[in-house]
C-alpha cells in the first residue's frame, strides 16, 4: 500500500529539487512545534470533550499544533466508520493509557495523559528550543492517486542523538458516523452524526516510528521523498473511503527510539497541499468560499483556490458561475506556473435565498476545458435603516424564557467585528417565566451589521419554557426587526444603514488581468445613481493622473488600461458623478509585471507568505532586493549574492509589500507578499 510510483512525476520533482537545494524549510532557529496525539475512540462519551480541547489548543497557536486522532482499543468499535488502523494501534501500543480519552504531546511523556493537562503540556513544548524545523509538500494526482511526498528537515542547532526518525502520516477529515456523546460537541455535532476530524488514517515512511535520518548536526539540511498510492478505502471491514478533498499530510522528527517509540518529538508541521498531473493542461478548482458573508448586496465576492496541476503555465482561464439558470462569466489572464495555486475572485449575483453555485472552468490556455466545483451559499435578506447622522442608537428588546443562562447574542459588522454583545441571562424561577432586558446598541452610517441571536441548547427562547422574543428598534422606535423565539440554535438579520437613501457610496474593489503593460479595474457603486463612472490612476512615484471611462454592469464597472509601464507600482482610485461632482473610492496599489515573466516569475520563490519576522528569498542569482510599501515608498533595499538571502520584517506594520529581486543578469521580478504579526 506505500510504494507505488509515478516516474515521469518523480523525475519532474527530482529536476525542480536540484535547482535548490532548500525549497520550503526555515534556517531560522525556532520553537517546537507540537503534536497531540490524542487517543480516543467511537464508543468513549467523554472523547468529544477530548476533541473540543484538542481544538482549542489547535485554534489559539494556529501552525503550530497539530492533533492526531488514533483510534484504538476497546472504545473504538470496527463498525462502520471503522477507523482503526494498524498504524493506530502500534502507536497506543507504545504508551501506556489508564483511560480515554488520553494524550501525549510531542511523546513528553511515556504514560498518555488526560485531557485537563494537554494544554500545560502543549504550552511547555511550544516554549521550548527547537534543535530543527520541518517543512515540505505533497502534490497529489489526481488521475492515479499517487502522492508525491518531499519533506526537509534542516538542524539549527545539534540533536542530543546521532540518529533521529523521520515519521510523515496521513490524516483524513469530515468523516460522518456515530460518535458516543456527541451532541457535547456541537461544532462537530451535524443533523445527529458526528463529524469525525484529523483521524489518522496511515503512516507512509517505512515504520510506523519512522525513518531514521544522520547526520543531526546544526547545519544540516536532509530531503526526503517519498511516493505514496493513496488507498481507494482504508479500514477492515467497513472501511472509510479516502476522499482526496480531506485528507492532508503530518511530518515530524523525533530524537530517539526508546523502547519501542520515537520519542520525544522535536518538531512537526502540515505539509503544503496541491493537486499535480502528468497532463500539459489542468486545472483544478480545489475550494471555493464567499469572502463577504455579511454584505447587503446581492452581489457576491467568491474566491477560488485554483491548483495548476499541469505541466504547463496557466495564462488564460475562463470561469463560469451558474446560479438558478443564470450564468455569470470571468476571464483571467496571468501566469500561475506548474505545480503552484493562487486564489481567484469573481463577483456572482444572487437571488434571495440559500442555492447551489456550479464554479466551472471552461476554457484554459485557449482551449476548451472541464473542471467545477459546487457550494451552497446564500443571500440574506436586509432592512433599511435611513440615518440621518454619522450613528444611529439602536434598541435591541430580549424578552428571554426561563433559561436567559442559554441565551448570548452579538452585533457584527461587515468586516466581522463586533460592534456589540450581550448575555448571557438569569436563569429564571417558574417552568414559564420571562424577563424583558433592553439593550442599547450604536452603529455607524453606510454599514451592514449582522444581529445574531444564539441559544446553547438549540430551543430558542420560547415554546415550554416561557414565550420569548427579540425586537429591534431604531431611534425613532420605529420597528427593524420582530424575531420569534422559535429559533433553534440560532438566527440573524442584515440591517443596512443609510444605504438606499439616495447618497452615493464608491468603492474600488479590485485590479484583476495584470501584465506588463495591461490592467483590468474594477468598482461599485450604490446608495444612489451615477451620472457616470471610471477610474484615476497613476504611477506612484510621478504626480500625472490618467482617467479612464468605466462600463457599468449594474452596480459594477469595469475599465481597462493599455501602454502601462512593466515592473511599476500603479496607485488607482475608482469614482462616480452625482450631480457634477466627483465621489471617490479607496486608494488601490498594483505592480505591473515585468517583461518575460512568463520565464523569470517562477525563478523567484518566497515564503512564508503571509510573512511574520522573516521573509526568506530564494533564486538562482542575485545582486539586489528591495521592498516596497502598498503605496510605493521604498522601506528596503540591500545588495545580495548568491541563491539565498533573509529580509528583517521587524520594523514592518502589518500590510502589504512587493519585493523586488535583481538577478545579476539585469533581470527583475516582483512578488507581492503580506506582513501578519
Amino acid at each position: 500500500m506505500r510504494k507505488q510510483y509515478s516516474f515521469v512525476l518523480m523525475l519532474l520533482l527530482a529536476f525542480a529539487f536540484s535547482v535548490q537545494a532548500q525549497q520550503f524549510v526555515s534556517t531560522v532557529p525556532s520553537n517546537r512545534n507540537v503534536i497531540l496525539e490524542e487517543f480516543t475512540g467511537r464508543n468513549c462519551g467523554y472523547c468529544p470533550d477530548g476533541h473540543v480541547i484538542a481544538n482549542q489548543i489547535m485554534a489559539n497557536n494556529p501552525g503550530r499544533v497539530w492533533a492526531i486522532n488514533v483510534h484504538g482499543g476497546s472504545f473504538s468499535p470496527t463498525s462502520y466508520p471503522n477507523l482503526n488502523v494498524p498504524d493506530g494501534l502500534t502507536i497506543q501500543s507504545g504508551f501506556s493509557i489508564g483511560g480515554f480519552p488520553a494524550g501525549v504531546a510531542n511523546r513528553s511523556t511515556a504514560s498518555a495523559q488526560g485531557r485537563g493537562t494537554w494544554t500545560g503540556l502543549c504550552n511547555a513544548q511550544l516554549a521550548q528550543p527547537s534543535e530543527l524545523n520541518v517543512s515540505g509538500q505533497v502534490v497529489i494526482n489526481p488521475v492515479t492517486r499517487v502522492a508525491s511526498v518531499t519533506v526537509e528537515v534542516y538542524y539549527t542547532g545539534n540533536s542530543a542523538s546521532d540518529q533521529n526518525y523521520l515519521t510523515v502520516a496521513m490524516l483524513q477529515d469530515s468523516i460522518m458516523g456515530s460518535q458516543s456523546g456527541g451532541s457535547t460537541n456541537p461544532a462537530q455535532w451535524v443533523n445527529g452524526q458526528y463529524c469525525h476530524m484529523h483521524a489518522l488514517r496511515d503512516i507512509i515512511t517505512p515504520s510506523t516510528w519512522g525513518e531514521a535520518i544522520s547526520p543531526t548536526t546544526a547545519g544540516t539540511l536532509i530531503t526526503k521523498t517519498y511516493q505514496y498510492q493513496i488507498p481507494e478505502t482504508i479500514g477492515s471491514p467497513n472501511g472509510v473511503a479516502v476522499n482526496l478533498n480531506h485528507i492532508f499530510f503530518l511530518a515530524w522528527v523525533s530524537e530517539k527510539m526508546q523502547g519501542t517509540p520515537s520519542r520525544p518529538i522535536l518538531s512537526g508541521c502540515e505539509l503544503q497541499q496541491m493537486m499535480g498531473t502528468e497532463n500539459a493542461i489542468y486545472p483544478m478548482i480545489s475550494q471555493v468560499t464567499m469572502t463577504n458573508p455579511v454584505s447587503c448586496e446581492q452581489e457576491k465576492n467568491f474566491s477560488m483556490h485554483v491548483d495548476n496541476a499541469g505541466l504547463e503555465a496557466l495564462t488564460q482561464i475562463k470561469f463560469k458561475a451558474e446560479c438558478e439558470g443564470t450564468a455569470t462569466e470571468y476571464n483571467w489572464t496571468g501566469n500561475l506556473a506548474s505545480y503552484t495555486s493562487t486564489n481567484i475572485n469573481m463577483v456572482v449575483n444572487l437571488p434571495f435565498g440559500n442555492h447551489n453555485v456550479k464554479f466551472s472552468i471552461v476554457e484554459a490556455n485557449g482551449q476548451p476545458y472541464e473542471n467545477s466545483k459546487t457550494i451552497s451559499a446564500t443571500c440574506s435578506e436586509w432592512v433599511n435603516l435611513d440615518m440621518q447622522g454619522d450613528e444611529e442608537e439602536l434598541k435591541i428588546h430580549i424578552m428571554q424564557d426561563k433559561f436567559g443562562n442559554q441565551t448570548t447574542w452579538k452585533v457584527f459588522a461587515s468586516d466581522m467585528s463586533v460592534l456589540a454583545s450581550g448575555g448571557p441571562y438569569s436563569m429564571l424561577l417558574g417552568g414559564t417565566a420571562t424577563q424583558l432586558h433592553v439593550e442599547s446598541v450604536t452603529v455607524p452610517k453606510n454599514e451592514c451589521i449582522n444581529f445574531v441571536i444564539y441559544d446553547s441548547q438549540g430551543n430558542g427562547i420560547c415554546c415550554a419554557n416561557g414565550n420569548g422574543y427579540y425586537k429591534i428598534f431604531d431611534s425613532n422606535d420605529n420597528l427593524l426587526v420582530d424575531g420569534n423565539g422559535d429559533f433553534g440554535e440560532e438566527a440573524s438579520h442584515l440591517i443596512s444603514t443609510g444605504q438606499g437613501t439616495g447618497e452615493l457610496t464608491v468603492t474600488t474593489l479590485d485590479v484583476r488581468d495584470i501584465t506588463a503593460t495591461s490592467a483590468t479595474f474594477v468598482g461599485k457603486v450604490q446608495g444612489g445613481t451615477a451620472e457616470s463612472v471610471g477610474f484615476e490612476y497613476r504611477k506612484v512615484t510621478a504626480p500625472t493622473i490618467f482617467t479612464v471611462d468605466g462600463t457599468l454592469n449594474g452596480n459594477v464597472f469595469t475599465a481597462s488600461v493599455q501602454d502601462l509601464t512593466p515592473m511599476t507600482i500603479y496607485m488607482v482610485r475608482a469614482y462616480a458623478v452625482q450631480n457634477g461632482e466627483k465621489i471617490y473610492g479607496e486608494d488601490m496599489t498594483f505592480t505591473t509585471t515585468p517583461t518575460g515573466v512568463g520565464e523569470l516569475y517562477g525563478q523567484v520563490v518566497i515564503y512564508p507568505n503571509p510573512a511574520n519576522e522573516k521573509l526568506n528569498i530564494n533564486c538562482k542569482s542575485m545582486s539586489e532586493v528591495e521592498v516596497f510599501n502598498a503605496v510605493g515608498q521604498k522601506v528596503l533595499s540591500q545588495k545580495v549574492s548568491g541563491t539565498t538571502t533573509q529580509i528583517e520584517l521587524g520594523e514592518m506594520n502589518n500590510g502589504i509589500y512587493f519585493v523586488r529581486v535583481r538577478m545579476e543578469n539585469g533581470a527583475v521580478v516582483s512578488h507581492r507578499f503580506a506582513v501578519s504579526k
